[in-house]
């Protein structure tokens, strides 16, 4: 309900921004989209060091639910910037330090995702992929400050003071409704790892007795 009511503000009642016009409406989405996925990304860092520390299976199906979703929320990321950039800067994509930044953590965390999915034993999985967050979660600091220590052509973050009531609304009330759905995805997903590393921790099945014949 609340990414509906956020989309309709930003589309139909929010005005156009002065220097960028009706390409700035896109921020409704691509900025909760952005804060989110660093939430989500240290959601999973922390998961990960708590499995260190713990040595808890429930931190490792933690990890797993959070590592699929830094995917999702940073190919989304990655995407709607495209979209942001043609109009913006007359290309869908270009070497800037915040997308490229960016492009090296979806890879990143897309490889420790396929490691989790070509290891066999639960507990390699876990420590290699525990241990492979927390060194690709180094980039996130570097995504967010990279608008800062190098010369980029993305503007720079606003703070709450210095974004207009009109923009501040339904940007806000976007970000609280996909961070609602994310946290349910996180709990169901959690679930779901718990319940397929219990079937994985089950003891073989014997042979039957006509196949050993």
């Amino acid at each position: 309900m609340c990414l509906l009511l956020g989309t309709y503000m930003g589309l139909f009642v929010a005005p156009a921004e002065e220097h960028m016009g009706e390409v700035q409406r896109i921020m409704y989405v691509h900025v909760p989209t952005a804060w989110t996925a660093m939430l989500i990304l240290t959601w999973a860092f922390i998961s990960a060091v708590m499995f260190l520390i713990r040595a808890s299976w429930r931190w490792d199906n933690r990890l797993e639910a959070a590592l699929g979703l830094s995917v999702l929320f940073c190919l989304m990321l990655c995407i709607q910037g495209a979209i942001w950039a043609k109009p913006t800067w007359g290309v869908w994509w270009d070497w800037d330090p915040r997308l490229t930044t960016t492009a090296v953590l979806l890879m990143a965390f897309t490889g420790i995702v396929a490691l989790r999915h070509f290891v066999d034993d639960p507990a390699k999985r876990a420590m290699w992929s525990a241990v492979a967050t927390i060194i690709a979660y180094v980039d996130v600091p570097i995504v967010y400050f990279s608008v800062r220590w190098w010369n980029s052509l993305h503007q720079q973050q606003s703070t709450v003071s210095t974004i207009s009531r009109d923009f501040l609304i339904p940007l806000m009330v976007n970000f609280a409704g996909m961070l609602l759905l994310v946290i349910a995805l996180l709990v169901l997903r959690t679930r779901t790892a718990a319940k397929r590393l219990e079937d994985e921790m089950l003891p073989p099945l014997p042979v039957p007795v006509e196949v050993m014949a």
